[in-house]
């Protein structure tokens, strides 16, 4: 058994949108988390989150086993309009993404819809989007 974490796609989606420029010089890369968030950030925030995992079962044991993960990236903005911008940028970053990412292989990422727009916490406007990721992770 390995020592070191797997890769989830959170981890994947996580790489990609910090690997996008645009829209890091939008939101921090300090404000783009997995999971949780630390208090007191201030707007726009991301946040990644996992939703669901599939693991498909072979029959026969192999070195891979191919994995697909339902993400979900939540944006919290000050506006409307910087929400919807930054939306635009997470589809830009992730969508359609195929190939070597966060260290998993054969791995693709396909758009799976929105959310509601909602009226967030601190007065914030919040909406997420979510992805499928699919990669082949280790059995062992």
């Amino acid at each position: 058994m390995s020592d070191t974490m797997p890769v989830t796609g959170s981890d994947i989606i996580g790489a990609l949108l910090l690997a996008s420029q645009a829209l890091v010089a939008v939101v921090p890369a300090e404000n783009i988390a997995a999971a949780r968030l630390p208090a007191g950030l201030p707007l726009p925030l991301i946040l990644v989150e996992l939703i669901s995992t599939i693991n498909r079962q072979p029959l026969k044991r192999g070195r891979f086993v191919r994995r697909t993960d339902r993400i979900t990236v939540k944006v919290l903005a000050a506006s409307h309009n910087d929400r919807k911008r930054i939306m635009h940028l997470v589809g830009l970053a992730c969508a359609g993404r195929t190939g070597t990412i966060a260290g998993a292989e054969r791995v693709s990422v396909l758009t799976a819809g929105s959310g509601p727009e909602l009226n967030g916490p601190g007065d914030s406007y919040e909406q997420g989007r979510d992805f499928r990721v699919t990669f082949d992770e280790p059995t062992s």
